[in-house]
């Protein structure tokens, strides 16, 4: 299984081109939660603070104004310390 990818702060005109803009807006309180990814989901985070632990694996940290990338397959914990607001694509 891939690795979480992590681009921090973008160029918003990649993003545009992506069609990040378009895409739906997922929001969610400070929380902690098992979560499994049945595809692979891209998201842009428009406010928030994450820290994401893979079943194996390193946890990740990123926040608003970071790109990222969750691989199909994968099973980790969603610590949420700021609230989140983030745009999302799966597939």
């Amino acid at each position: 299984m891939s690795e979480i990818r992590i681009e921090r702060n973008p160029d918003r005109k990649k993003l545009e081109a992506e069609g990040v803009f378009n895409w739906p807006i997922w929001e969610k309180e400070p929380s902690r939660f098992d979560w499994y990814y049945d595809s692979e989901e891209s998201c842009y985070l428009l406010e928030g603070k994450v820290k994401v632990e893979p079943e194996s694996g390193q946890a990740v940290e990123f926040g608003a104004g970071d790109f990222v990338v969750f691989p199909k397959g994968l099973r980790c914990i969603w610590d949420i310390s700021e609230k989140v607001r983030k745009h999302y694509n799966f597939g």
